[in-house]
C-alpha cells in the first residue's frame, strides 16, 4: 500500500521553482512522493525523425534539462523524499489534469515561462484549479507567506454541506504544520435581513453576526472532534469574502477555499471568492473540491 504522489508542474521559470521547493517541503511533511512533471508538445514542432539520424530533438533535450535540474533541486533540499519525474508530450493542462486522478495534490507556481508579465495568474494554473479532481495548491504571494514564517492556516468556510473537503483539509495541514488554524466566514446582512425584518427588528448586525459564528461552528465540528489538538481561532467578518480573506492572507502560510465551479461558455470555471484569491492572495492558495481526498489517504498500486 503506497500514498499518492504530491505532483508539481515545472517548466524552467522561476516561479515554478519556487512551487517545486514548496512542493517538497510538502512532501517532507506529509511523508509523501514528489512527482515533476514537464509537459511540452515539443514532436509537432521538432518532428518526429529518429534519433541515430538527427540526434536527440532539442525541445525533449531542453524538456530533459529542466525535469532533472528540478528534480536536483528537490533532492538536495529533502534528500528523504522519494522524487521521480516525467516529461510528456502534452498541452500542461491536460497532462496535470490526467496526473491530478492519481495525486493527492498538484502544485504550480503562479505563472510559467509562457506568461506575459502584465498577467496576475498564468492561464495553466487558473485552468487546473478550475477543473482538477483534487486539490491544486498554486504558490504565491510574499517570501513570507511562501516560506511560511507566520505559523498559521486561514480557511474560507462556506455552508457546511459545501466546505467539508476544504475545512479538513485545512485542519489535516494545521496539525502537520503545529501551526494555528483561522475558520474564517465573511457575512453581510442581506436586504431582508435589515431593521424592518421581523428576525432582525433593532439589532440586524447582531442577529447576521450571530447567524455566521454558528455557521463556523456547524462546518468545523466533524474536524474539532477529529483534530482536537489543532489550535482553532473561529472569526466572523462583515465584509465581502474575497477582500476579507485577501486581507488577512497577508498573515498566513495557506489559505485554503473549496472549489465551487460553475459552468460557462468557457467552461469550468471557478467562483468569484477563489478566482479572486489566486489573483490576489499574499500566501499560496489551495483549492479543494467538494470530494477531495486529503493526505492521509492512500491506496494499493500495481
Amino acid at each position: 500500500m503506497m500514498k499518492l504522489p504530491l505532483v508539481s508542474g515545472v517548466d524552467g521559470s522561476e516561479t515554478s521553482l519556487r512551487a517545486v521547493d514548496w512542493a517538497v517541503d510538502e512532501a517532507a511533511l506529509h511523508g509523501l512522493p514528489l512527482r515533476l512533471v514537464y509537459a511540452s508538445r515539443w514532436e509537432q514542432y521538432e518532428g518526429a525523425a529518429p534519433a541515430l539520424s538527427l540526434g536527440r530533438p532539442s525541445e525533449q533535450a531542453l524538456a530533459d534539462s529542466i525535469v532533472e535540474t528540478a528534480a536536483e533541486r528537490a533532492r538536495r533540499r529533502h534528500p528523504d523524499v522519494d522524487v521521480s519525474v516525467e516529461v510528456t508530450p502534452e498541452d500542461a493542462v491536460i497532462a496535470l489534469l490526467y496526473e491530478g486522478r492519481n495525486a493527492q495534490a498538484l502544485i504550480t507556481g503562479e505563472r510559467g515561462r509562457g506568461g506575459l508579465t502584465g498577467l496576475l495568474l498564468g492561464s495553466v494554473s487558473l485552468a487546473v484549479a478550475a477543473r482538477a479532481p483534487c486539490p491544486v495548491i498554486v504558490v504565491r504571494g510574499d517570501r513570507a507567506g511562501i516560506e511560511g514564517v507566520h505559523e498559521r492556516i486561514l480557511v474560507c468556510v462556506g455552508e457546511p454541506e459545501r466546505g467539508g473537503a476544504a475545512v479538513r483539509f485545512a485542519f489535516h495541514e494545521a496539525r502537520a504544520r503545529g501551526c494555528d488554524l483561522d475558520a474564517v466566514h465573511a457575512w453581510r446582512c442581506p436586504s431582508h435581513d435589515r431593521a424592518d425584518h421581523p428576525r432582525t427588528a433593532g439589532e440586524p448586525h447582531l442577529y447576521c453576526r450571530e447567524r455566521a459564528a454558528t455557521l463556523i461552528d456547524e462546518a468545523v465540528a466533524e474536524s474539532v472532534r477529529d483534530y482536537p489538538m489543532v489550535r482553532l481561532h473561529s472569526a466572523a467578518v462583515e465584509g465581502t469574502a474575497a477582500k476579507v480573506l485577501v486581507r488577512r492572507s497577508a498573515a498566513a502560510d495557506l489559505i485554503v477555499v473549496g472549489a465551487h465551479r460553475r459552468r460557462s461558455h468557457l467552461g469550468l470555471q471557478l467562483g468569484r471568492v477563489a478566482h479572486t484569491l489566486l489573483h490576489h492572495a499574499d500566501c499560496p492558495v489551495a483549492v479543494v473540491p467538494l470530494t477531495a481526498r486529503s493526505c492521509e489517504t492512500s491506496r494499493f498500486t500495481s
